[in-house]
């Protein structure tokens, strides 16, 4: 052979696997274009993994339907409160170098927290886990002064400005202060904002290379179209992005503020999946994944489950550092999940699920902004039992 077929032919058996097709498993195409048949979504990206390769990639609809734009593996997505999964793991990296501890006193790292009282006027004393696993009470920042900052430090005294909501331990409610703290929390110990930490520490190195919290020109021309099903028509109407996030000059909020791909949370799934490493680097120690992915908030109920409408199922699950833990399985979405198996669903329906049992994980991605329930939506349930019947199928 000589050597200008020798280059080509390399060049060639490089370019191969970048153009194969990706792995898909029977059934989960079909199950997503069933959901887009009936107007509740446009389109998907769905990705399962093991610990080492992808079982399965997809993409099925459109992103952008008046434009025919049709979902690729690369959409961007904004997926809202997934944000917080990477919130806890941040603490916990910072935790197993030795720079904070999750029982400390928020005080510690923000001051201003030491003059906070709660509702009977105690002092508050809340420590880091309070605040990431929605039992602290703290108030909420809203109105004009939380829309107007530009970063995490301008929303501490919003934040201590509003009433405390509960007694710190109480009870268990959905907070997007707590976790938004932890991130600030992030910045004074490491001595970085927390996007760059995020970028440095994670995105960087487990090769997260479409996930942020600032759109540039290019993420833009890849985000998909948000769209609400209209209640009196059933059809699906775009809606415009969430201001307080995206552009610069907003803080980066770890509440909800990245903007990510499913091949991206994939691989940050992969390492939880793995204990805490990924691709021959420790991200994580066994004692950090344990306060992941085991509950801190004993015997409360807990998550989105708590009502008639979706069973009363708060005593099935349990909430870790910044993430829900399914303590027992259940009808619906919670069926195929194994015990202990953890995640984060996002406002407009993304979801992200991981089962250590049978060493898989579930990434969804879709984006509509009004399901009722997104924790609950037919389309989270059908994604994952195409996903679990295909696995069963091939074992």
């Amino acid at each position: 052979m000589n050597s200008f077929l020798l280059i080509a032919s390399l060049a060639l058996s490089t370019l191969l696997p970048a153009l194969a097709d990706p792995p898909k498993l029977p059934g989960i195409g079909a199950a997503m274009e069933a959901v887009i048949a009936k107007n509740e979504i446009t389109g998907s990206v769905t990705v399962v993994v093991t610990k080492e390769k992808t079982l399965h990639l997809e993409s099925t609809g459109f992103a952008d339907v008046a434009t025919k734009r049709p979902m690729t593996p690369d959409t961007l997505f904004w997926i809202a409160s997934m944000t917080k999964p990477i919130t806890g793991t941040a603490i916990l990296m910072l935790q197993d170098e030795g720079k904070l501890n999750v029982a400390d006193p928020v005080a510690k790292y923000l001051p201003e927290f030491a003059s906070l009282k709660t509702p009977s006027g105690k002092p508050a004393n809340l420590t880091l886990t309070q605040i990431l696993t929605h039992t602290s009470g703290l108030g909420e920042a809203a109105g004009p002064a939380a829309r107007q900052a530009k970063t995490l430090a301008d929303l501490v005294p919003i934040w201590l400005a509003a009433p405390m909501q509960y007694e710190p331990g109480e009870k268990w409610k959905y907070t997007q202060s707590g976790i938004n703290a932890a991130g600030r929390i992030v910045e004074v110990v490491s001595g970085m904002t927390f996007d760059a930490f995020l970028q440095k520490q994670l995105f960087d190195p487990l090769g997260m290379t479409s996930t942020t919290f600032y759109l540039s020109d290019e993420h833009r021309s890849r985000l998909v179209t948000a769209y609400a099903k209209d209640k009196d028509t059933g059809a699906l109407e775009p809606v415009p992005p969430r201001p307080e996030f995206g552009p610069r000059g907003r803080p980066p909020q770890g509440n909800g503020g990245l903007y990510s791909t499913a091949s991206d949370y994939a691989r940050f799934c992969q390492m939880l999946l793995n204990g805490g490493t990924f691709g021959g680097r420790r991200y994580m120690s066994a004692a950090a994944m344990k306060y992941l992915t085991t509950p801190q908030t004993g015997s409360l109920p807990t998550g989105f489950f708590q009502n008639d409408t979706y069973g009363n199922r708060g005593a099935n699950y349990g909430w870790g550092i910044a993430t829900c833990i399914l303590r027992t399985p259940h009808d619906g979405v919670g069926a195929i999940l194994s015990p202990g198996s953890f995640g984060h669903g996002g406002a407009w329906g993304t979801q992200a699920w991981i089962d250590p049992v049978k060493g898989v994980a579930y990434v969804l991605m879709v984006q509509r902004s009004n399901f009722p329930n997104s924790d609950a939506s037919d389309v989270r349930r059908d994604f994952q039992e195409a996903a679990a019947n295909a696995i069963a199928r091939n074992r």
